[in-house]
């Protein structure tokens, strides 16, 4: 800590960097290849990229992810396990997609790892079976994201800047996923997996004169085809700045982003100062708008900006996850930020900074074998000087305040910005319209929509009691739902971070007592325990007593069916109907949670519950699905959890007055 009284040394010289240049040649199937020696490590790599034009997919989107994950899936001359298992014994790595393949190994295994990479890539087995898993994987992985905030944000944002008729704005549906057959998996590869635009890139321990006879041995028979021909209309920015609002009743925090359709081209003159300007705008913790939204305001836990760059369309777009309240605040502070990046050149110092980071980012990138291989390919697909890499450094220099402005000028079109916002409307829509901006509102597939209801009408007479008792009935009535005293829940779910599924346990004693924890294998991630002593935390083994109001929560809901004790208190009313899952539902507060009851099935379909984390206040949302009967009560075998990501857990057994122990909260 003392040290931090020191002055910062000040950088010294610019390093040299020198990028190794390629031997290469040409097959005449049109196949360009690319050869890089490097004996320092007995390793070598291969990347072979498929540089074609992005297409229209249309009614069958979806085949080129289709297509990707079925090559690799062994060849018609190797089975899968059968070819997994030598790449495994070799200690290799090999991957495939509809754009390439990439391998690399020990360089005494280079002969073998280009043969079963060539084998892999060239002469697929496209099997039924394969078909119909990876296809299961889609819908599945699809009906995750209809329940997303974040992948719905994403989706709408690039079909309205784009259009849905382009490459980049279309999106998978359960629709075009079914439309998918084998022969069009077939097709397409046959269409675009073609060496017309194709690129081998070799780098590390070879001999130019050994390996180059050897692909032409391998890749000299890949038939030489042209890609069919496709043309859509380019993107156009709005005419005015315009929000263009999706809601998700069920969403705790909005999704905000500010969008741009631009074309930026790697040999454009202002590539470096229109990366830097972006970096500063929202490139990390120092950014403009990190430095507002999180650390001034508490707003969001990051906010930043991206720059597409490419011989194809791209976009400049700004980002970030708000709190419901703060919602249209945000937006202002976006547009401040982003006009003050065009109006107000930036210091010198904030200038340096940022450079130093490209710099540094730079300089130890150019140390890998990958690197140098997407640097060789980049100079040749993007149409960029041999010495572009080599002068890298001195461009990033060599970029001035106002050259800053000129690029955030041209590309942050502030008067011409699409803010695409996804979130809950009866939240956020009021505070938005107050901002003067227009507004238009569209569904989760991009289709223009009337402005969404806020408030419906409660019926007359209705009151929280009679939708508790409705509830109870609907479960199977107060004299069943009485009769359980211990419910024992099993199942499981999954976490980004972890590698495999994880074990959920939920039990819970009538008596006052719960347990919840999630494990992987033997070992607790997360558990938590209300007994007749108290209660407590455990996370990965590092324990925590809870206390006070906490207590008093966890506490209360120790029952199974907590519906039974509110259903006699007094105060609690309804608050409105909102829209879960695309049905009606009545809201109940209370206290710091709101609880949902389906209008038509009387079901308990969700709970919103407010925690404070640090200064800041977060909205848990959890989700009831899937009821079915256990001895005569209907209970959901599906919860899903969103504590920052979504938790799905998926019941495997629920057992009531059963498999319950005092023990087990302990």
């Amino acid at each position: 800590m003392q040290a931090q009284d020191r002055p910062q040394p000040k950088p010294g010289k610019a390093p040299v960097v020198n990028i190794k240049k390629p031997q290469t040649f040409v097959l005449s199937n049109g196949l360009k290849v690319m050869v890089v020696e490097d004996h320092k490590l007995p390793r070598v790599t291969y990347n072979l990229t498929l540089d074609n034009a992005p297409f229209v997919e249309g009614k069958i989107k979806g085949i080129d992810q289709i297509t990707s994950s079925l090559i690799g899936n062994g060849s018609k001359k190797t089975s899968k396990d059968v070819f997994n298992e030598e790449i495994d014994f070799l200690g290799a790595n090999v991957n495939f997609s509809a754009s390439g393949a990439y391998a690399s190994s020990l360089s005494k295994y280079a002969d073998r790892i280009l043969e079963l990479m060539a084998e892999g890539a060239l002469n697929p087995n496209f099997t039924q079976v394969e078909f119909d898993k990876e296809k299961a994987k889609m819908l599945e992985a699809l009906k995750t994201q209809e329940k997303s905030v974040t992948a719905i944000s994403n989706r709408v944002t690039s079909a309205l800047a784009f259009g849905k008729n382009h490459p980049f704005g279309e999106f998978v549906t359960a629709e075009t996923i079914n439309n998918i057959t084998l022969p069009d998996v077939e097709a397409n590869y046959r269409n675009y997996f073609v060496p017309e635009n194709a690129y081998l890139v070799i780098i590390g321990d070879v001999k130019y004169n050994k390996i180059k006879p050897f692909v032409e041995k391998l890749f000299g028979k890949w038939e030489k085809r042209s890609t069919p021909k496709t043309t859509y209309p380019s993107p156009k920015n709005v005419e005015f700045t315009q929000i263009n609002f999706i809601d998700m009743p069920a969403a705790v925090q909005s999704e905000i982003a500010l969008v741009n359709t631009i074309n930026l081209k790697m040999s454009d003159p202002d590539f470096f100062s229109s990366a830097i300007a972006t970096y500063i705008l929202g490139g990390g913790g120092e950014s403009y708008l990190f430095q507002n939204l999180r650390e001034k305001h508490g707003w969001t836990y990051g906010a930043y900006a991206e720059i597409g760059s490419g011989k194809y369309d791209s976009k400049v777009i700004s980002t970030a996850a708000v709190r419901n309240m703060v919602t249209d605040s945000s937006v202002i502070e976006f547009i401040n930020e982003i006009k003050k990046i065009r109006t107000e050149k930036v210091t010198e110092q904030a200038l340096n900074d940022v450079k130093a980071r490209y710099i540094g980012r730079f300089v130890m990138q150019v140390q890998k074998p990958q690197t140098i291989a997407r640097y060789a390919l980049n100079i040749e697909t993007e149409d960029l000087p041999a010495d572009f890499y080599e002068n890298y450094i001195k461009n990033i220099n060599a970029v001035t305040p106002e050259q800053v402005q000129l690029a955030a000028n041209k590309y942050f079109l502030v008067d011409n910005t699409r803010i695409v916002i996804t979130g809950k409307g009866s939240d956020v829509i009021p505070g938005l319209e107050k901002l003067k901006i227009p507004i238009f509102y569209f569904d989760k597939y991009g289709n223009p929509i009337e402005k969404p209801v806020a408030k419906k009408e409660i019926p007359a007479g209705l009151t929280a009691k009679t939708v508790l008792d409705n509830y109870i009935k609907a479960i199977g009535g107060e004299k069943a739902v009485a009769s359980v005293k211990t419910i024992a829940m099993a199942g499981s779910t999954t976490i980004p971070q972890a590698p495999s599924p994880l074990t959920f346990t939920n039990k819970i004693d009538a008596k006052g007592k719960i347990k919840v924890e999630i494990a992987m294998g033997p070992m607790s991630l997360m558990k938590q325990v209300v007994n007749e002593k108290g209660a407590y935390v455990e996370q990965q083994g590092q324990r925590k007593n809870v206390e006070g109001d906490a207590l008093a929560e966890m506490k209360a809901s120790a029952t199974p069916f907590e519906e039974l004790q509110l259903a006699k208190k007094t105060g609690l009313a309804i608050s409105g109907i909102e829209t879960i899952n695309g049905n009606d539902a009545y809201a109940i507060p209370n206290g710091k949670t709101t609880m949902y009851y389906d209008t038509k099935s009387g079901l308990k379909v969700a709970e919103a519950k407010t925690v404070e984390q640090g200064a800041n206040k977060m909205t848990q949302m959890t989700t009831y699905l899937d009821y079915r009967e256990v001895k005569g009560v209907k209970v959901p075998f599906n919860i899903i959890q969103n504590v920052g990501f979504e938790l799905d857990i998926k019941m495997s057994e629920i057992k009531i007055n059963e498999g319950v122990s005092d023990a087990d909260f302990q």
